[in-house]
């Protein structure tokens, strides 16, 4: 049972975590249901993050590569900086707050609201986007000002519930970046923000990480790494010509089951 529990929530994870959806509330939720918790199944979920961030990392492999490989070239060496530039309002705010968030904010209801929030911002963003339209069409255009209210931007997924996705992609909206381009600028800020917050969180939650538990985890990773690298080939497709207006109602829809669920 506890291999179906693994594969359930890799499935979930690697669905999620790359949309403006919010992971957090869908592992919560599922976990609970599944009675998969206590801080065991919490490091198994800060676990499988890893094999998403992988899967994102294994479809961008070419361009991970080139960047990897490419430092002395001036494109390559401006898309890093933007990159570092935009991750490091997170990291910095979440090092200083992350005791705060993990102690008071991390619970069902705060993330529920989030949730409901964050689907009524995203039918305002998607209006005002509409009108002013873009003015960036591929990430290499981006500049480190973009980069940085990008970054600004994602602070706010430090709250439980908001989606580290959604806060990256709606500010690249407001920044002037294309849906497609904006989703793909949420992508790659993704690699450096969850091997940095997963990695911290994993050493906090080191006592938990048994050799007995080996499959359990490894199963999930798997999982979440296949299920990932599909989701965000899947929706860089959906976005080219569809907008976010049905992750705002899928949103707000299940903000108010976990409402009724938990409270």
């Amino acid at each position: 049972m506890l291999l179906v529990q693994a594969v359930i929530l890799g499935i979930v994870e690697g669905l999620t975590e790359f949309l403006p959806v919010s992971s957090t509330g869908h592992l919560i939720i599922v976990g609970d249901t599944l009675g998969f918790t206590g801080e065991r199944a919490k490091a198994f979920e800060i676990f499988i993050q890893l094999g998403s961030i992988l899967g994102v990392m294994w479809y961008y492999r070419a361009r991970v590569w080139a960047l990897a490989s490419g430092m002395h070239r001036a494109p390559e060496r401006r898309f890093i900086l933007n990159l570092l530039i935009a991750f490091l309002p997170a990291a910095v705010i979440g090092l200083l707050t992350h005791k705060y968030i993990k102690a008071y904010l991390f619970s069902p209801i705060t993330v529920a609201v989030a949730l409901i929030v964050g689907g009524f911002l995203i039918f305002v963003i998607e209006r005002w986007h509409k009108h002013r339209g873009a003015r960036i069409h591929s990430v290499d255009e981006v500049t480190p000002l973009d980069a940085f209210k990008v970054g600004i931007a994602q602070t706010f997924s430090l709250f439980p519930g908001t989606s580290r996705a959604g806060a990256t992609i709606m500010g690249g909206l407001l920044t002037g970046l294309s849906r497609t381009t904006a989703t793909e600028f949420s992508f790659f800020l993704a690699m450096p923000t969850m091997f940095a917050a997963t990695l911290y969180d994993l050493f906090k939650s080191r006592e938990y990480l048994q050799a007995s538990d080996t499959l359990l985890f490894a199963v999930g990773f798997v999982v979440a790494f296949i299920t990932a690298v599909f989701v965000v080939k899947g929706f860089l497709k959906y976005v080219a010509r569809h907008t976010f207006r049905p992750f705002a109602w899928y949103r707000i829809g299940f903000g108010i089951l976990v409402l009724f669920y938990f409270w």
